[in-house]
């Protein structure tokens, strides 16, 4: 890891974390968390200077960083508890895996991105968070072997809610995803109360790169 955390970065980090609260972030552990962790770490070096802005950045491929007030919304709506056990969908830059990460859940996070995955696990690895497993995958097949899941976080819009991965939840687990079409998705929170029965509850509205089948390898692009 070749950045270094400053003073100056941690101080931005307090003032980002007080503009959260303002905005009606109110769980103390993610906002501890965040403010904890190097947001810029997860950027490329020329978006260094923004990084404790609160507002997505490209990472490649198309994909971004979410904002940290999305990822801090998504986050609270998942009412993680120590050792849940946590499917993520989209990696990406690898920063909402290592938030659930040190929030003491066991990560389970699928990237279809090759050239993404590849430099999350190095971003992960370089930090030492290791409760999580890193999975180049087709998010839209979730991780059968692994199941039931306590939770489950979607980090892109869908234009509905996967059966498969409903089907990967505890009874009584949640799924947090955005559903909607390609210019906006209104928050969605599932709980499975039974075999068969699925409670939906509707929140905000956000904007998300779309939710992809398939995997990107670098020897296909």
């Amino acid at each position: 890891m070749t950045q270094k955390d400053t003073y100056r970065h941690k101080g931005l980090r307090r003032k980002l974390i007080a503009l959260l609260r303002k905005k009606g972030i109110k769980d103390e552990r993610i906002l501890h968390v965040m403010e904890a962790l190097p947001r810029h770490f997860f950027l490329e070096k020329a978006f260094e200077e923004w990084a404790y802005e609160d507002k997505p950045f490209p990472i490649g491929k198309e994909q971004t960083i979410s904002q940290p007030y999305t990822v801090a919304y998504q986050t609270s709506l998942l009412s993680l508890q120590k050792r849940d056990k946590v499917l993520e969908i989209g990696t990406g830059s690898g920063y909402q895996a290592a938030i659930l990460a040190l929030l003491g859940a066991r990560v389970y996070t699928i990237e279809r991105q090759e050239f993404l995955h590849l430099k999350a696990k190095k971003t992960l690895k370089a930090l030492k968070i290791n409760n999580l497993r890193l999975y180049l995958r087709d998010g839209f097949k979730g991780l059968p072997e692994f199941t039931p899941f306590d939770k489950i976080l979607v980090t892109a819009g869908a234009t509905e809610i996967p059966e498969t991965l409903k089907s990967q939840l505890a009874i009584g687990g949640l799924m947090v995803i955005p559903v909607g079409n390609r210019k906006m998705q209104q928050m969605i929170r599932v709980t499975r109360k039974s075999e068969q029965r699925y409670e939906i509850e509707k929140f905000d509205n956000f904007r998300f790169v779309p939710f992809l089948p398939g995997l990107n390898r670098e020897k296909d692009t």
